[in-house]
């Protein structure tokens, strides 16, 4: 039985991390903790909701690490696992310190902390696919790193400090490098749930750059998976990539989730110019996940647009006026 804690727990992939655990793993408790009070159900989902070894606590990573030390030294996880970040590369250019004292600082001063704790097994960091920058290829773990923008570069910092401290301190960790994730529950600032959200509402989608830009899409609840198939099997000190197969373009991508909609793709989205720093392919090598402990996606993206469209269609009236865009907060 594992005590697992999941930083980052109030976004949408914690929280599809946090289901994972509680539905599929041999779980004594899951501890979600997240930077705000728990958002609505179209969000939270219910997850934990009635499950005794299920509990969210609002603690900043950044702003409350005593609280949060004092929280885990209660709670004792053998297993963390580390979504907190600033997030959205796109806006990070501009305020790009805080990037860099959440996705770096924060976190080297919490796992610092950590060190100090016996009762941690493993540290597991949800790292990203954007590290590598544009490619024209399938990355592998050990490709070059070529962040492209503030935010990828703060996620780069944070990766090569673990890797040092495990190499001479012996920190028990394990980075996870995802490929763009999507789930039902996921904010509306994110390409699918908007696209969702305007095809049920009568509203076009801007379409950056006509969708040209090529990303690997990957179900939360696949990434879940992984990230428990790591904690269990994976040797200490070790990278992943996780992602699809093969990459889709933005445009392919709100062409399928119009067609989940029963739409038509001229009648979901604008055409707008592209955001800056927009990187033009995101493609990851992850046979070495499959090859050591055996993960390998299982939800197709026409499986998992039918899932957000359900979900969009359950919650759209608590949906309709939600924020679309994304704003920066400490």
């Amino acid at each position: 039985m594992k005590r697992y804690a999941v930083l980052g727990g109030g976004g949408s992939f914690g929280i599809h991390t946090s289901k994972y655990l509680l539905d599929h793993a041999d779980t004594d408790r899951v501890i979600a903790v997240g930077r705000n009070p728990a958002r609505p159900e179209p969000f939270t989902l219910n997850v934990g909701k009635g499950d005794k070894r299920y509990s969210y606590h609002a603690y900043h990573v950044t702003h409350e690490l005593d609280l949060l030390l004092e929280l885990f030294d209660k709670e004792k996880p053998q297993v963390i696992i580390n979504y907190a970040a600033q997030g959205e590369g796109a806006v990070s250019w501009k305020h790009s310190w805080r990037f860099f004292e959440t996705n770096s600082m924060a976190l080297a001063r919490l796992a610092e902390e950590l060190m100090k704790r016996s009762y941690l097994e493993r540290f597991i960091q949800i790292g990203t696919s954007e590290m590598y920058g544009s490619v024209n290829h399938a990355t592998k773990e050990d490709e070059p790193i070529k962040p492209s923008s503030p935010y990828a570069a703060s996620k780069v910092a944070f990766d090569m400090y673990l890797l040092s401290v495990h190499k001479f301190l012996k920190f028990p960790m394990n980075i996870v490098r995802p490929s763009n994730a999507y789930c039902p529950g996921q904010l509306l600032h994110r390409v699918v749930p908007k696209a969702v959200i305007c095809g049920l509402t009568g509203r076009k989608l801007p379409l950056q750059g006509g969708g040209r830009a090529e990303k690997s899409y990957l179900h939360a609840r696949d990434l879940g998976r992984a990230i428990h198939m790591v904690a269990e099997k994976a040797p200490l000190g070790t990278v992943y990539n996780v992602g699809p197969l093969q990459p889709i373009s933005i445009r392919s991508l709100v062409e399928k989730t119009a067609t989940a909609l029963g739409m038509k793709f001229d009648e979901l989205c604008v055409i707008t110019e592209d955001r800056l720093g927009q990187d033009s392919r995101y493609w990851l090598d992850s046979s070495a996940i499959k090859r050591e402990i055996g993960w390998e996606p299982q939800i197709s993206i026409e499986e998992g647009l039918s899932e957000m469209v359900d979900w969009g269609r359950k919650y759209v009236d608590q949906l309709r006026d939600w924020p679309m865009d994304y704003t920066l907060r400490a």
